[in-house]
């Protein structure tokens, strides 16, 4: 097997130049016994639960699969050789099974390629079959799988164009798709790195602001437009379940596709030009047409120009037509929304959105169903005169839940929550969804009731639960509440007719498993047996401890003790703790606690939890609540909360007499490893930290980042403030720094960690930067993955467990 080589740096400092090569490296046993395990099967059901189709994956791609040919366009990563998404998740097996066999009785498919890989699965209209694409070395496939005969077959060769979305598109008769296709007059892509430049780049201002977020991936130059448009460009073509394809629609650059519940019309949106250097595709021009199901032009419905000057602040929008869809609960009724505030937050309205219906043949202006008070988050249909509508406004986080009778436009929506949706407490679930005699999901309503299922948190502990509502009178009554204190029951799915709920069953040594539970005779029955292959954590210590901030804020963490720890002797051990900064408007919600013990011990690459096999004590997921309640923001105090956090996780465990103070180290993930930057400039309380794909200088983001609003020019105080960049000079303790070299996230492009190691460098910190080759913001490759804990492993090993005999 031919040597894979990380490098890890070569930066310039000053006069100083250090350059590290080494192999990709594994971590000590312990931790990879707990790496290189199969992962169980991803479930689908059909909605009558009689099949049940088993989708099986590797945990991990080969840095092989990630180096593999990769093209950065507008926001998108294609491999344009094979014409798909070049970050794909692949699913390599299928098993189907009768739901009522029990488990074991799992049946491999004939006829599955080889080599598969498998994405892009969906149901035919009658759940029969399903449609799915298989990737090749020469490209897309489109392959059908029959799950009553557990036989597959290939419809296509290799020529579908899986690079945007909606690749397959069943049509209502089961008989066919309509599938995105490589069009036969695509041309050559241009090599960017050896294509001679015809002149310069321009970009230009007309003098409106354009405050957009540091996108990642952009187009750059008018051969990245070129070749983002040839890969973009797809024909829409009629697939048969029997082989045949024909031609549906000339090639165009094709986004959505989308049937109308009956199936005789299809909604086709289109990307347009001029592109834009400034934003990724999905806010290019567009244009929204609907066809008839034989391909006939109806009506262009929408045309949205580039999106490159909205508003300040979360809650701006486009003005004009956006979100148009079908309306789920009838036969071919088009909906839409437009802003009445300009699209502008800062525009004072009674109402900040309307709702409108387009009946065929969707020409003229929409009638108006229902106005609301805040931006418009979504519809779920239900009949003629029940629907249930949501609006959501950041600045105050409040979510109101209407409900209205789509047929009579007079009355008006009555409110049946007006709530802070950071309060998870009083959260009073999801409606629950059936599917009808078209195919569509709608609201499950018997008569003028309604069901939601929660998750069902409280002071006391989670208890998720089912609720009948009275959409008149807005009561509710208790059909069913989870009382397990010892493990965890997730409701996922309630069939009215049956009085049959779909839950999942889970403790901290029991894999998560689906049951039925019939709530008729109170019983259950188990569906799925899947097994724990963690065994070497099931005896390790797990709870969560509550604890109080200076302030008198309630916080919580998940708290594990090391493998065989001796809890009255009670050595003391060095710790771990790992945590996310999350922003809240008011203390009450900071302080509630959504972890649950009972919750299955699963590590996986980005956890903490391996090192409780190292001799560690683990706090994971630790609140680090950042609160600014009324005109005060969370970030105008983001430095002295978050250490009034890490020293209350600190102070609670030291209390509980587990650890040693002197050993404890921090880390975190993107803004995770911006709070351990910021914790170890602005604090003594750590010996080491692990920051992972951070950004640590704000004024590279200077129009707002996570939940910050205001810009650097608005708020120069702050951002100056929380860059760990700008107190880069305070750094006394080991810092191990980890980026992939193709993160894309937005913000944490790795300029910041290479820009932080060189100052950090600079000013004589300890410090370590680990560039991850081909990596993206999360990590993928298995190489990656064992080298990543490995890194992490030799550094706590080395500047915690072992700081007091390094000093000596």
């Amino acid at each position: 097997m031919r040597t894979l080589t990380l490098c890890l740096t070569l930066l310039f400092c000053s006069c100083v130049r250090a350059q590290i090569k080494l192999d990709y490296q594994e971590p000590p046993q312990e931790i990879l016994d707990l790496v290189d395990v199969p992962l169980a099967p991803t479930v689908l059901m059909d909605h009558e639960r009689e099949r049940m189709l088993l989708l099986y994956r590797s945990a991990y791609k080969s840095i092989a699969e990630l180096s593999e040919t990769e093209l950065r366009l507008g926001g998108l990563r294609i491999d344009p050789v094979t014409n798909i998404g070049s970050r794909t998740n692949y699913y390599n097996d299928l098993k189907v099974r009768d739901v009522a066999a029990g488990p074991g009785s799992e049946r491999s498919l004939t006829g599955m390629p080889d080599n598969a890989r498998l994405a892009n699965i969906t149901w035919s209209p009658d759940q029969s079959m399903v449609a799915l694409t298989n990737t090749t070395d020469r490209g897309v496939e489109i392959w059908l799988a029959d799950l009553a005969t557990a036989e597959m077959r290939r419809l296509t060769e290799a020529t579908v164009n899986a690079n945007l979305r909606d690749v397959i598109n069943w049509q209502k008769d089961g008989r066919s798709m309509i599938v995105k296709m490589l069009p036969p007059d695509r041309q050559p892509l241009i090599d960017v790195g050896t294509a001679v430049p015809t002149g310069p780049t321009i970009s230009v201002a007309d003098g409106k602001k354009a405050q957009n977020r540091t996108y990642q991936d952009l187009l750059s130059n008018p051969n990245d437009e070129f070749n983002f448009e040839q890969l973009a460009r797809a024909s829409l073509n009629t697939v048969s379940v029997t082989g045949g394809v024909t031609e549906f629609l000339p090639p165009a650059m094709y986004d959505r596709v989308s049937f109308s519940p009956d199936g005789s019309y299809v909604l086709v949106e289109t990307i347009d030009r001029p592109f834009s250097y400034l934003v990724p595709y999905y806010r290019f021009p567009s244009t929204t047409t609907i066809y008839t199901s034989k391909g006939a032009r109806v009506q262009t419905v929408a045309e949205m120009p580039l999106v490159e000057d909205l508003p300040k602040g979360f809650m701006a929008t486009t003005t004009g037509r956006r979100s148009v869809g079908w309306r789920a609960d009838r036969r071919a009724t088009l909906t839409y929304v437009e802003a009445l505030d300009g699209g502008d937050p800062a525009n004072e309205a009674d109402y900040r959105d309307e709702v409108f219906q387009l009946e065929a043949p969707f020409g003229g202006e929409g009638r108006s169903l229902l106005k609301l008070i805040n931006r418009y988050a979504g519809i779920e249909w239900g009949t003629d005169r029940t629907a249930i509508a949501y609006d959501r406004w950041w600045d105050t986080r409040n979510q109101k839940v209407y409900v209205f009778d789509p047929s009579d436009t007079e009355a008006d929506a009555r409110i049946l929550y007006d709530r802070n949706y950071q309060d998870r407490y009083s959260d009073p679930g999801d409606f629950v969804t059936t599917r009808d005699a078209r195919g569509s999901e709608v609201l499950a309503l018997e008569g003028n009731s309604a069901f939601l299922i929660g998750d069902g948190f409280t002071a006391e502990g989670q208890f998720p639960f089912l609720h009948r509502i009275d959409l008149n009178t807005a009561e509710t009554v208790a059909l069913y509440t989870s009382t397990y204190t010892d493990r965890l029951e997730n409701l996922l799915d309630y069939d009215p007719a049956s009085q049959r709920l779909l839950t999942r069953l889970e403790s901290p040594v029991d894999y998560p498993n689906y049951y039925f539970r019939d709530l008729a005779n109170d019983r259950m029955s188990q569906v799925t047996a899947f097994t724990n292959p963690f065994k070497s954590l099931q005896d390790v210590h797990k709870e969560v401890i509550t604890y109080q901030r200076a302030d008198g804020l309630e916080l919580s963490a998940t708290l594990y003790l090391p493998v065989g720890y001796d809890t009255v002797r009670k050595e003391k051990m060095p710790m771990i703790l790992w945590a996310y900064p999350r922003e809240f408007k008011d203390k009450a919600s900071a302080a509630q606690s959504t972890s649950n013990p009972n919750e299955f011990t699963y590590p996986y690459y980005g956890s903490p939890v391996y090192w409780v096999a190292r001799g560690y004590v683990v706090v994971d997921d630790a609140a680090f609540p950042i609160v600014g309640e009324g005109a005060e923001e969370p970030n105008d105090s983001f430095r002295e909360q978050l250490v009034d956090n890490a020293r209350a996780a600190i102070d609670a465990v030291d209390a509980l007499g587990y650890i040693d103070r002197d050993r404890v180290a921090v880390g975190g993930h993107s803004y995770g490893a911006f709070m351990v930057a910021n914790l170890l400039s602005h604090s003594d309380l750590f010996a080491a930290g692990i920051a992972r794909s951070g950004a640590y200088n704000r004024t590279l983001t200077p129009f707002g980042f996570q939940s910050e609003q205001r810009s650097y020019w608005e708020a120069p105080e702050v951002y100056n403030g929380m860059s760990p960049f700008m107190h880069a000079d305070k750094m006394k303790t080991p810092l191990l720094l980890i980026h992939g070299e193709a993160d894309n996230n937005s913000g944490t492009y790795p300029l910041q960690s290479d820009r932080y190691f060189n100052a950090l460098k600079g000013l004589g910190a300890t410090v370590r930067l680990v560039m991850l080759p081909k990596e993206s913001h999360g990590y993928r490759a298995k190489e990656s993955i064992l080298h990543l804990l490995w890194e992490q492993d030799r550094w706590l090993e080395e500047h915690v467990k072992n700081r007091e005999t390094m000093r000596r």
